[in-house]
């Protein structure tokens, strides 16, 4: 996993920067009922979602909470006063405090999601609403030459997956309240940025070296393929 202590300077201008947090951040908000007046946001990074949901829904108090000190730092800068250091899978509130909770790439990052999950039913009130990406790596195999070069090395569980999260939330009276699209920015693959991650390990190490210069002889090594489409899910605390 990346630090993100050392991440967080870099992490806006590499993960598609403001118009990606925008895109994401309306999607949040269609999901959120409108008389929601207390709202989470979990693993908020360096603040650009949480600072657009701020901005988006007037009345709505948005707090943002983030394990690693480099990004709390720089979300503190965006929404001063509504950021807490904690780890998502132990939050340093009450039950029942929020009527909303978000989790923007947070699941697929973790061995074990059920935790998270947990504690976003916990300190939602009745009738709260948790909403998260779901199926993160799935969303960028867009059918890409990329993504048919890489296929076999895929891999094949995903934390994030949509019936695995369902069936979590389920087991703490989650229920399906809703889902969004929201386009990527900035996203799109290249052959020879795949390539890289694929010499580094960072992607398809079962591919090693071969695949990493196959997919960097495609056409157009420098020419993002289509961008991704990522999913929120939204489940109701009955």
């Amino acid at each position: 996993m990346l630090d993100y202590d050392k991440e967080a300077d870099r992490y806006d201008a590499t993960r598609g920067g403001e118009p990606r947090a925008a895109a994401a951040a309306a999607a949040v908000l269609a999901l959120i009922p409108l008389g929601a007046r207390g709202l989470l946001d979990m693993a908020c990074g360096t603040g650009t979602v949480t600072s657009r949901i701020t901005a988006g829904r007037p009345g709505l108090r948005v707090t943002g909470v983030d394990a690693a000190h480099g990004m709390t730092r720089r979300a503190a800068e965006r929404v001063p006063g509504a950021v807490v250091r904690a780890d998502a899978r132990r939050l340093p509130f009450p039950e029942r405090l929020f009527d909303a909770v978000s989790a923007v790439w947070l699941l697929h990052l973790l061995d074990d999601a059920r935790p998270v999950v947990a504690e976003a039913a916990r300190v939602l009130r009745p009738g709260g609403v948790f909403v998260t990406t779901v199926d993160k790596a799935a969303a960028h195999y867009v059918g890409s030459d990329i993504d048919a070069l890489t296929a076999d090395c895929r891999a094949g569980h995903a934390e994030d997956a949509a019936e695995r999260v369902t069936r979590y939330a389920a087991g703490h009276g989650l229920v399906p309240g809703g889902t969004a699209l929201f386009r990527g920015h900035g996203q799109g693959s290249t052959p020879r940025r795949v390539a890289q991650y694929i010499r580094s390990g960072r992607l398809y190490a079962a591919g090693g070296p071969r695949l990493a210069d196959r997919v960097e002889t495609l056409p157009g090594p420098d020419v993002p393929r289509r961008e991704p489409d990522f999913t929120l899910l939204a489940f109701r605390r009955a």
